[in-house]
């Protein structure tokens, strides 16, 4: 009996954990499909909201090609005409033609010191020499006076103006001498303009001394050599390196022992902002002439110790060109002899065009951004 009951309490706890397994089993089953219905909806919904909220745009990245191109194996920067306005680009064209050349050589303005000495020193030669001469005016006269009046005349008389008239004679000479000396000196320290000024007390040492004028000392390179005499000459006024016009006088009677090639002497406005001691470049113009494209030295931008300039290629292109190791000066510019047809330069904004194309070298290397 006892045995009985045991088996009926035996499947009766038997179904009561069966029925319980099956029921977590559903729950687990529900809960499972519940979850996967959340996710689809929460899908639904982001997808929902995806569509409607904007894709923000990427910020766009200027390549390094939208301002420039390589053409025939150079880059060229393109600019808008909007583009050049901002950065003032201005052009011009040039011609190729001939130029007459300038030879750079080297300025010192001199010190005038010695010039004021000897122009005095003359003077007062000069004044001395009068001086003597109507000294022996008189002494000769007195002499005749006392050699005619013959047995009247004591022979003290005679003697004593024979000796005055001796010893101005003396002395008119020895002022002779000082003059030709001084005169001979000024124009061997000073060439035959400077020095006849000297004596003369022209208008051109007058105005040195005065200070109305400047003189300079134009040295040549070692080497170099002028045919005939020397064209236009010029020198620049530091710091600005502005041009100021110079006035030949003669070759110089020395040479710069700093640079050892022929001189001459020119004058300068005394208000021209150059001063005694000062050293300058100096430009004169030579007798021959070279071809070419004249470019301005405000044109000329300098990078990796090279000289460049900018050239129009195209509508709306710019290249940079050599400038040449050793381009021909003419009229504060340089001839390119490589450019054999009319050429637009950029006058101004060159600067900018290396920066622009600086900048996008370094945008194809991966480097800075573009603004």
């Amino acid at each position: 009996m006892f045995g009985g009951m045991d088996r009926v309490r035996q499947r009766r706890t038997s179904g009561w954990i069966w029925g319980g397994a099956i029921g977590l089993a559903a729950l687990g089953v529900a809960a499972l499909l519940a979850g996967d219905e959340i996710r689809r909806a929460a899908s639904r919904i982001v997808g929902v909201e995806a569509q409607r909220a904007p894709v923000a745009p990427r910020p766009p990245h200027l390549p390094a090609a939208q301002r420039t191109a390589i053409e025939g194996g150079r880059v060229v920067v393109v600019l808008t005409p909007e583009e050049r306005a901002r950065i003032g680009l201005e052009t011009a064209r040039r011609p190729s033609e001939s130029h007459p050349i300038e030879i750079q050589a080297y300025g010192s303005v001199l010190d005038l010191a010695r010039v004021t000495e000897l122009t005095n020193s003359y003077a007062t030669a000069t004044a001395q020499l009068q001086t003597a001469q109507a000294r022996v005016e008189v002494s000769r006269a007195a002499f005749q006076r006392a050699k005619s009046l013959g047995a009247y005349a004591t022979q003290v008389q005679i003697e004593t103006t024979e000796g005055t008239f001796q010893t101005d004679q003396a002395a008119l000479a020895a002022a002779q001498s000082q003059v030709r000396t001084l005169s001979a000196t000024a124009q061997q320290e000073w060439g035959p303009v400077i020095g006849r000024g000297i004596v003369e007390r022209s208008g051109l040492v007058t105005r040195l001394i005065e200070r109305a004028d400047f003189l300079v000392q134009v040295t040549l390179p070692p080497g170099e050599a002028l045919k005939g005499p020397p064209g236009a000459a010029f020198a620049e006024v530091p710091p600005q390196s502005e041009r100021v016009p110079l006035r030949f006088v003669s070759a110089a009677t020395r040479t710069d022992q700093r640079i050892q090639g022929l001189s001459a002497f020119y004058t300068v406005s005394g208000d021209s902002g150059l001063l005694p001691g000062m050293s300058t470049l100096a430009f004169i113009t030579a007798s021959r002439a070279a071809v070419g494209v004249l470019v301005p030295e405000e044109a000329v931008v300098h990078w990796q110790g090279g000289a460049w300039f900018y050239r129009a290629v195209g509508e709306a292109g710019f290249a940079r060109h050599a400038l040449g190791a050793d381009p021909a000066l003419s009229g504060d510019g340089f001839v390119v002899a490589d450019l054999t047809n009319e050429t637009e330069i950029v006058l101004r904004g060159a600067q900018a065009l290396l920066s622009e194309e600086m900048k996008a070298q370094a945008q194809a290397s991966g480097g800075a951004d573009d603004d």
